[in-house]
């Protein structure tokens, strides 16, 4: 079969492959590990100023639509809902498929405010969360528990200002409540250290939890994506080890400890194999002195990292697709192409250029089908970046600065390696209306992801030819971000030292909104490229 045809049935099957078909199949095959996001975490002494860092992918028909909640007040007596069925509803006030679980008596009387996304992700205190679902085994599950992972994410951001607070009170709320959800991980940071939670249910019977926090050292780096990582527990650590009350008496309850042997969670609430490709490509990339292997049995829980990790090398990790190393999707199906260009001059210039027809965000049918007329030309590998991707955001916490502009999400929608991304400050308290919409449920021109994902969309199609367009925009942009960042922060400074907050906050609030205008109208503009390119193939 001719290239050009195969680019054309992979444009026909992209855009008749439904992100909610690909979700139903996803929660069908609830024993399968599942691969939907990918947490990545710096210390402060790992990064080039001091900051943390966390990275989050949310990599499956999860809602698009995000909001920044506001601060409220309660009384003693009052008490909090809890919620499952918030992950897919079409917009904020929308509870349709929504069931309350329970109430719980208010931690405290006032919160904090907080940005709202699918896995909610950074309050006003610069406390930061980031999330991936590491499954664990099945009989762990007990649905009967009243908290899912998102609603314990969003308890404290409302209620913690630091990540130990935050890790304690979820801690404590999954175990006298019960968690319903799969084994989750969540990379929860503050502006002095980052934490990697691990949590899971504790099977049939009065639902609690399980759960190890570990210290990321603030000299490393570390991954979460869907594996369960934390290995010996040293329960003497207090300083870097966190853990459930009852820890050791589940453990053996689960007959995957026998009080014996060393402490090793995973094995006790997985038996996977604690890495795969994207573990190691993140750890090998940003510490490639060791020399890690992935036919390794076990990698390191973190890495001190070769060079100082910045957030635009944050940026870059969230666009792999592992592209020019052995485990690279598409090297099989390149070829050489004879090119004469005119020069202005009225010459030729000639060369052979190495073309890659199809990228690794090609679509599951395409690649069994290529693989059907040839076994093995494509090796399916997890790439860090994936077109089912909802939003992503890196995450960076600064103690020197204010909280409000301390902290900071450079959020992006839909595939990371084709969207630049858009700064989202702690002391917001506005967003662009368009952000409160979902895309998932049906094509809306007024959900901001559209403006994202229907230029990617085409431009997917011809990626070989569509990148040349796209990634310098969106290197151009990002560099704006920084740039213009750096002025509204020194510009904010002022302001709140001089004790304007308003002023601040309202300057926080339209750097974004003018940004997000910028970018999402840059990208609607640029369908129109794709879509010559895309004419031109047939």
């Amino acid at each position: 079969m001719k290239v050009k045809n195969l680019i054309l049935l992979s444009a026909v099957i992209i855009f008749l492959s439904g992100n909610l078909a690909a979700q139903e199949l996803y929660e069908s095959i609830d024993n399968l590990p599942k691969e939907s996001c990918t947490s990545i975490m710096v210390g402060p002494k790992a990064s080039f100023d001091g900051s943390v860092m966390i990275g989050h992918t949310c990599d499956a028909n999860y809602r698009t639509w995000l909001t920044i909640e506001p601060r409220k007040s309660f009384l003693v007596s009052d008490m909090e809902p809890v919620y499952q069925g918030m992950m897919h509803n079409e917009e904020p006030w929308d509870m349709r498929n929504v069931v309350e679980k329970g109430r719980i008596p208010v931690p405290k009387t006032d919160t904090y405010r907080f940005l709202n996304v699918a896995y909610p992700c950074l309050n006003e205190k610069q406390l930061a969360i980031g999330e991936t679902t590491t499954s664990g085994r099945s009989e762990l599950v007990n649905k009967a528990g009243m908290f899912y992972i998102e609603e314990l994410e969003r308890m404290a951001l409302q209620y913690c200002s630091t990540a130990r607070e935050a890790i304690s009170l979820m801690g404590r709320l999954a175990e006298d409540y019960g968690y319903a959800d799969w084994g989750e991980c969540l990379t929860v940071a503050d502006k002095n250290e980052v934490w990697h939670f691990e949590i899971y249910g504790t099977g049939p019977g009065k639902p609690s939890a399980m759960w190890v926090a570990q210290r990321i050292p603030d000299d490393h780096v570390a991954i979460s994506a869907n594996i369960p990582r934390i290995g010996k527990v040293d329960f003497k650590d207090k300083e870097n080890f966190m853990y459930s009350s009852d820890l050791k008496e589940r453990a053996k309850q689960t007959g995957y400890w026998d009080g014996k042997e060393d402490f090793i969670f995973h094995k006790i609430v997985s038996g996977r194999k604690p890495f795969s490709i994207r573990e190691f490509y993140v750890l090998s990339t940003l510490a490639p002195s060791l020399g890690l292997s992935y036919d390794a049995d076990e990698l390191p829980f973190s890495v001190k990292p070769d060079q100082k990790v910045t957030p635009e090398m944050m940026f870059e990790l969230y666009r792999a697709t592992y592209e020019g190393t052995e485990y690279d999707m598409v090297k099989n199906l390149s070829y050489t192409a004879h090119r004469r260009v005119r020069q202005p001059d009225g010459t030729y210039k000639e060369y052979d250029e190495v073309v890659y027809p199809l990228s690794a965000f090609m679509p599951r049918d395409l690649m069994n089908m290529l693989n059907e007329i040839k076994p093995g030309v494509v090796e399916r590998q997890r790439t860090i970046a994936v077109i089912q991707c909802s939003y992503s955001h890196v995450i960076q916490l600064r103690n020197w600065l204010p909280d409000e502009i301390g902290g900071v999400a450079y959020f992006a929608f839909d595939n990371p390696a084709q969207t630049p991304r858009i700064p989202i400050y702690a002391g917001a308290t506005e967003l662009p209306q368009s952000f409160g919409v979902c895309g998932q449920h049906r094509y809306r021109e007024d959900a901001a992801i559209w403006a994202f994902r229907e230029t990617n969309r085409i431009a997917t199609i011809n990626w070989d030819k569509t990148r040349k367009i796209l990634e310098p925009e969106i290197a151009a942009y990002e560099a704006n971000m920084m740039s213009s960042n750096a002025m509204v922060e020194k510009k904010a400074e002022t302001l709140l030292k001089e004790g304007r907050k308003e002023e601040a906050t309202e300057l926080l609030n339209n750097h974004t909104k003018s940004f997000a205008a910028s970018v999402m109208a840059r990208w609607r503009e640029l369908k129109g490229k794709v879509l010559e390119i895309f004419a031109r193939s047939m």
